[in-house]
């Protein structure tokens, strides 16, 4: 018969390096850990969030996630491409895909092509942006605002030095367009309400910190930790539903979305937050890796389950194949 420090093996396979001690399984320790260290209280604490606001014209309540201004100003900065839309000269709508970049307030500077440069300034335009989440997720904003073109010639060479920043070329200064933000209708995914966001709070959100390396995260916690992703679904989540499959969506400064699958193939989203806010990917790492091991230790009955767990659950598609 083992001791008690002896069947203390930890199935962790992580990619970072946690300061928590761990014990593989092909090691045995050589101490018996004292009965207060198991029973110490829990460092991670996960709270109910607050239901989802729909199509409101301010920012959201839900603490443990970035508010609608904040991610549509991390969708702006990640990507490059839209789709640009206007009346142009007629009462027909015009839809074309343009690249932009955008300054510090997140405005969006547009160089039209020479086929589109026919399009009138001072009128109603939107740029639709959409942003892929690990193929999962497909995160979107659409700005509203009106187009004209810069005169100012200390604003022109600004908008050079951003665009060449951003796609290492010059802009033709014929072509160059200001969509001048009005408003702002953020979007989780498609088929979903969005959430009206006002030229102000957009323009004073910050884009996330994590943005440059949220992608990699996900990408390597989905393939060399995914034991850890389904136990946070276990421990963390208190849910009825079956988890077939669980994969990350996203992360950020506040926490990380799951995706669960269940055997009847619905899918179902759910918001984990960090114990505390990080600032970096270093201590993004470091929360994930504080949260495994403590996700472990609940579930081989380590620790006392003392924290709340999230009931909030979205569903968001059924029977995918």
């Amino acid at each position: 018969m083992l001791s008690h420090a002896q069947s203390m093996t930890s199935p962790l396979s992580s990619i970072f390096s946690p300061k928590l001690p761990i014990y593989p399984s092909k090691f045995k320790p050589h101490f018996n850990p004292p009965k207060s260290l198991l029973l110490q209280p829990l460092r991670c604490s996960v709270s109910l969030a607050p239901e989802p606001t729909q199509l409101q014209s301010n920012t959201t309540t839900n603490s443990y996630k970035p508010s609608p201004p904040e991610i549509s100003r991390t969708i702006m900065e990640l990507s490059s491409v839209g789709t640009f839309s206007t009346t142009a000269q007629d009462t027909w709508p015009l839809g074309v895909g343009v690249r932009f970049a955008v300054d510090p307030e997140g405005t969006p500077v547009i160089c039209l092509s020479a086929s589109h440069h026919h399009f009138a300034t001072e009128i109603r335009s939107s740029l639709n942006v959409q942003l892929e989440q690990c193929g999962l997720r497909t995160t979107q904003c659409t700005i509203q605002g009106i187009l004209h073109r810069p005169e100012d010639q200390i604003l022109l060479k600004k908008i050079q030095s951003l665009w060449e920043k951003k796609f290492g070329e010059k802009a033709d200064n014929d072509f160059i367009h200001i969509l001048d933000v009005e408003r702002v209708l953020q979007m989780d995914n498609f088929m979903e309400d969005g959430i009206w966001v006002v030229s102000s709070d957009y323009k004073l959100a910050n884009p996330d910190p994590l943005r440059d390396c949220a992608e990699h995260l996900v990408h390597e916690i989905n393939s060399n930790n995914i034991e850890d992703v389904h136990r946070f679904c276990n421990v963390f989540v208190d849910s009825d539903v079956q988890v077939s499959q669980a994969k990350m969506v996203w992360v950020d400064r506040l926490g990380f979305d799951i995706h669960l699958y269940s055997p009847q193939n619905d899918i179902f989203e759910v918001r984990i937050p960090f114990p505390r806010e990080v600032t970096n990917e270093k201590g993004a790492k470091s929360s994930f890796n504080g949260m495994s091991q403590t996700a472990w230790e609940v579930e081989k009955n380590y620790r006392t389950l003392e924290f709340e767990k999230v009931k909030q659950l979205k569903k968001i598609a059924s029977k995918v194949q």
